[in-house]
């Protein structure tokens, strides 16, 4: 199953985020058989504001099971988290 994780950091959490970064990336990688796509979410100066995944799971209780782990929901980084499940059909490969 995949699933859509869309997470947006609360007001004036850039610097706690750039803080809690390496951890949150450390975690990705311990993930990453689950990762189909991760990224920042973009203000309009470039800023990151959130983050974006898709990732396949077994079951939503995973995915809940992960976020409840993520370094960004523990320090309050992420303040409002939407979960969608989707189908991916198709999934470019760029170099």
């Amino acid at each position: 199953m995949q699933f859509i994780i869309k997470a947006l950091d609360g007001e004036g959490m850039l610097e706690k985020r750039m803080e809690v970064r390496p951890a949150h990336l450390e975690g990705m990688k311990k993930m990453n058989s689950h990762i189909i796509l991760a990224g920042g979410i973009l203000d309009e100066e470039g800023k990151m504001k959130g983050s974006l995944l898709v990732v396949e799971f077994s079951s939503r209780e995973e995915v809940d099971e992960y976020l409840a782990n993520e370094p960004y929901v523990k320090a309050n980084v992420w303040q409002t988290i939407e979960v969608e499940q989707m189908n991916v059909v198709i999934l470019n490969s760029r170099p």
